[in-house]
Order: structure tokens, then sequence, then C-alpha cells
């Protein structure tokens, strides 16, 4: 009998993917819209010289420039309709979470179900598409003061390129919004996640093959590169530790009593991951920098201007840029947390359902634990998260290492990777139950 369900599981498990129809199907879904969006990443935005870009990109490149351009999948760096990436719906989130967490009307909103869970994603798009306005008209304007060996970047500079160019930098923007939704909803996994995923992987071969220039130049020693080989790996395999590393809360269920029946108390547990927050604290992060740094890095001024101070003290690999990034990231640690994981809600649906926690009383001292358990873990996530995104930057700044080999770049790839196998391993064994199920059935009919 044993042997038979053994094979049974067997059977099912290796013709779980043939046949799970729905699943590739979602599979083959998110495959071609990131086709599409890697395409929207090489169709230029009219009017711009791209010989020209290229050469003041050139001189341009390094720090914040680059890191947009990381997010942006080169879009940037090729000028393109998708130049602003993502980055302002995930500007727009930030202002809309926070706002969540300090008005009484959107918290409201938040507890409403779907209908204000719909209002809330509605205020995020209309606030999206004000953010990459005025991102837009800041990059028309930047490009068109911008000049090269062989003149203006811009053919044709004026109202005409500046509203083209907004419309057009806009209805991207709008556009990838749309697509990541999407995806969410009918393919595998995060929607936003796996866009910015994309962009860093689809870029990953050629950093690999400009560090490899670097080495065959002589700028970097084979040792040096040998070092970056074995840190990479490190960091990989710490982040996999750690998004996996959980603490597990005892949740303890009294005996039942059902008619004449009584059943014995259940045991179960509450996961608590240490990196709750997953990615979101480096992308937001990163975005918060960005967005001022936006006019700073395409004004093209010059002298000792505001702007001109604050480039200079916002450059990739100071230590003011290197202090606000880190303390951005715990920040948003802290906050992102709260928002997914609230300990008085989770008290109040435990008590609800009679479950405890052994030596802890249900109610507040129930929340005070949780809160208690959450600050201690998120504690050490914050500094994990802070210590790989940190480290590796200084590297690239002292090596001179190519952007895409950076901790938040790795931090990205590594997180959503096993978030997405994650997924689609839980589709899996949901198609692989349902199967069992049936032939369970068809088996004792049989019978």
């Amino acid at each position: 009998m044993v042997s038979a369900v053994e094979q049974l599981a067997k059977n099912a498990n290796w013709g779980a993917l043939a046949k799970a129809t729905e699943l590739k199907q979602r599979l083959l879904f998110v495959i071609g819209a990131l086709l599409v969006y890697r395409l929207g990443t090489y169709i230029p935005i009219p009017g711009i010289d791209p010989h020209v870009w290229n050469e003041i990109f050139t001189q341009k490149g390094g720090g914040i420039l680059d890191m947009f351009n990381m997010f942006s999948g080169g879009a940037l760096q090729r000028m393109t309709i998708f130049a602003l990436n993502i980055m302002p719906y995930i500007s727009a989130s930030i202002i809309i979470q926070l706002a969540s967490s300090m008005s009484v009307k959107m918290a409201a909103l938040k507890k409403d179900g779907e209908s204000g869970r719909q209002k809330i994603n509605q205020y995020t798009r209309y606030l999206t598409v004000l953010l990459a306005t005025v991102q837009a008209y800041g990059l028309a304007v930047g490009l068109e003061s911008m000049q090269g060996g062989a003149g203006s970047a811009v053919i044709d500079p004026g109202f005409f390129f500046r509203a083209s160019t907004v419309v057009t930098v806009v209805g991207g923007t709008v556009f990838l919004m749309w697509l990541g939704e999407q995806i969410t909803a009918r393919g595998v996994g995060n929607g936003i996640s796996l866009i910015i995923f994309a962009g860093i992987v689809a870029e990953l071969p050629r950093a690999i093959v400009s560090m490899l220039e670097l080495g065959r130049q002589g700028s970097i020693s084979p040792v040096v590169m040998l070092l970056v080989i074995a840190i990479v790996g490190a960091v990989i395999a710490f982040i996999v530790f750690m998004e996996r590393a959980q603490r597990r809360i005892i949740v303890q269920y009294p005996k039942r009593q059902v008619g004449n029946k009584q059943f014995a108390g259940d045991q179960n547990h509450i996961p608590l991951k240490m990196n709750t927050a997953g990615v979101i604290p480096p992308i937001f992060a990163s975005s918060l920098l960005l967005l001022p740094m936006t006019i700073v890095g395409f004004s093209g001024s010059q002298g000792n201007g505001f702007t001109s101070t604050l480039a200079q003290y916002l450059q990739h690999g100071t230590p003011v840029y290197m202090a606000l990034y880190g303390a951005l990231i715990a920040f948003f640690a802290f906050f992102y947390t709260a928002i997914v994981f609230n300990p008085n809600e989770n008290a109040d649906m435990l008590r609800k359902y009679g479950g405890f926690i052994p030596g802890i009383r249900p109610g507040a001292a129930t929340a005070e634990y949780f809160d208690y358990v959450l600050t201690r873990i998120t504690s050490v996530g914050a500094v994990y998260l802070v210590f790989i995104c940190i480290l590796p930057e200084l590297l690239i700044k002292h090596y001179n290492l190519p952007f895409y080999l950076g901790g938040t770049s790795l931090l990205i790839v590594v997180s959503v990777t096993m978030d997405t196998v994650s997924q689609i391993h839980s589709h899996l064994i949901a198609h692989q139950y349902e199967g069992l199920m049936k032939k369970a059935k068809l088996g004792g009919r049989r019978r």
C-alpha cells in the first residue's frame, strides 16, 4: 500500500509540470511580458542624437546615473521610452504608504477591504503620472542643455521636443506600471520586482565582459578579479541563507468538543522571516535618492550652485551617500515590516480563533510579544541589508568595477529568483495534490 502511494506521488511529481496547463500559461505570459519590456528599452526617444548622447553619458557616467541606468535595464544609457523605468511608481508607492501610516482617512481605506485597496491603487497611479511628468520634463530640459563634442544631444530643442518627450516617457512609465500589474495578476511572482530583475539580469553579461576587459587591460589584477568572484559567490550564499532564516513562534490551540467527540488541541507555528521586507528597502532607498538627483544629474549646471554641491556630496561612494543609503535601508526595513505584519491585528486574530502562545496571555500581552520578537529579528535583518548593499558598493568604488555587480543588484536578483521559484513550486504542489485526490477518488470507485 505504501509503495503504491509512493509510486503514485512520484508519477504525479514527474508529470506535474507537463500537465499544469495554467502554470505553463502563467510562465509564458511572464516571458512574453518581459520580452515586450526588453524591446521597449531599445525604442529611442524622438529627437535625440544617439552618438552625442552616448558620448555625454560616458562622460557623466558613474555614481547616481549608473544606479538609475541599472534599474532601467540600460534604457537610460540608450535614452529610450523606458528611461524612467518603473521608479516613479515605486516613489509614488512610498509616498502613499507613508500617507497611509500618518493619515486617518488613508488608514481607514486600508481596512476597507477590496474596495479600499482599489482606491489606494488608484491614488498610487495618479501620483505616478504626476511624478513621471515632473521627472520627464526635467529630463527634457536637462537634455536640451547638454553639449557633446559633436554638438547638442537634442537635434531640434524647443517646446515640441519637451512636449513629445514628456508624453513619450510618461507613457512608457504608465505602460510598465500596467505591465507589472498584469504580471502579478496573470503571471508568477511580483510584476514590479520582475521588471527590475529582468533589467538587471539582461545587463549582467555586459558587466562581466566589462570586468574581463578591465583585467585584460591591466586595470584590475588577476588576484583582485578572483577576490571579486569569491566575494560575489559569498554574498549570494549569504543572501540565500538570510532570506530563508526565520523565527518560528509556537501557537497552541485548545481542545475542542464537537458533539460527543473531543478533539485534541493542535500545535502550529507562525514563521517570522529575518528579512520580512525582502528587496523593498534597498529599492525604496534607491528610489528616494534617485528622485532629487534626477534633476541634478541632468541639469548640466556648472559652478558652485546648490545642485553642484548636492551632486558632489551625493556622488556614489561618498560618505554622505553611503550614510544616507544605509539609513534609508534600515528605516524602510522597519517601516515595511510594520506594514506587512501588524502585531495587534495578528494578536486579535489569534485570540479570535482560540489560539495562544504558551506562557503568553492572549490579547495585549501577545501583541507586545510579537512586537518584541519582530523588533529583534528586524534589527538583524536591517543590519544584514545594509551590509549586503554597502560593502560591495565600496569595492565597486575602489576598484571601478561595473555597477551591476553591486550588493543591491545581487540582492534583487537572488531574492526575486527565490520568490519566483517558491511560487512556481507552490503551483506544482497544488496541482500535484489535485492530481493525487482525483486518482485516489478513481481508485476508491474501482474498489
